[in-house]
């Protein structure tokens, strides 16, 4: 170990020297540290360095990245030495069944992106949804709502109040051209979205909000909050198509992928007991 140690500190010196002395000639095969039978080179610090770096900086980089090296190697050779067979056949084992898992899956991933077919149809969305309602209960309460929060001085309070409880597609149009006077908007009441999001945003409490009105407004010591409510939905119903979309695609999607690798597990086998590649006894 005294040798060791001594030897890695020739080393790390000498490697320091490569940073400073500009004038000196090196090979990519130099080595710069040894730790019992494993060497590093120097070739193996050309990405240690960041561009752009001083000198001092990268001699401390280069010090810390062999020192950390340096302490790996001497941790695993201690690791190794008071470990049992039994438990680096183990360890073994398990390094090998990782990298085998990682070849087939990266090769899984690739057939996926070459062969996997994403279009799916609106028929096809559809038909799934319908054909498993009962497992798109809700889990939280939706509705389908707009709300808006201003100044309370606002000079066009009272417009900005008339135009909000209006219908009309102008006074929604010029609502919304107003939409730089309000600190938070959203003003599209024909999609469905989860109640407690809205909740966060203007200070409701849940009850109002789980009926349908055409307005309520509250005010605070700053702001004041309109809401208009176009549809509820409660818990445990089924939810709505449009609301879990894409959720279906990917559940389609998904039902494909694993369709396309059991098409190609059976092509794989018949192709290698074709080929004699295969047997059972």
């Amino acid at each position: 170990m005294r040798f060791l140690l001594i030897a890695f500190c020739i080393f790390t010196l000498t490697s320091c020297d490569y940073f400073t002395v500009k004038e000196k000639e090196t090979t990519s095969s130099e080595i710069v540290a040894i730790v019992n039978t494993d060497k590093l080179f120097r070739e193996d610090l050309k990405n240690v360095l960041p561009n752009n770096i001083s000198k001092e900086d990268s001699i401390v980089l280069v010090k810390s990245y062999i020192q950390d090296w340096a302490i790996k190697k001497l941790f695993l050779k201690k690791a190794e030495n008071n470990s049992s067979l039994e438990s680096l056949q183990e360890i073994d084992l398990l390094v090998n069944d990782y990298r085998e898992s990682l070849l087939i899956n990266k090769y899984k991933t690739e057939i996926i992106n070459q062969k996997l077919d994403t279009i799916i149809s609106e028929e096809e969305i559809e038909t799934y949804y319908n054909l498993n309602k009962d497992n798109f209960k809700l889990n939280e309460e939706l509705v389908k709502a707009k709300y808006i929060s201003f100044d309370k001085d606002l000079k066009n309070e009272k417009e900005i109040i008339k135009l909000f409880q209006s219908d009309k597609i102008e006074d929604q149009e010029e609502l919304e051209r107003k939409q730089l006077s309000f600190k938070i908007y959203d003003l599209n009441d024909s999609v469905w979205t989860e109640l407690d999001k809205i909740l966060l945003k203007v200070p409701f409490s849940k009850e109002n909000l789980l009926k349908k009105t055409k307005f309520i407004q509250k005010q605070d010591s700053l702001s004041l909050y309109l809401v208009a409510v176009k549809d509820i939905l409660p818990r445990n119903e089924i939810a709505p198509l449009s609301y879990i979309e894409s959720k279906i695609k990917q559940m389609i999607l998904h039902k494909r992928k694993i369709e396309l690798i059991r098409d190609i597990e059976k092509i794989i086998v018949k192709d290698a007991t074709k080929n004699n590649n295969f047997k059972i006894y």
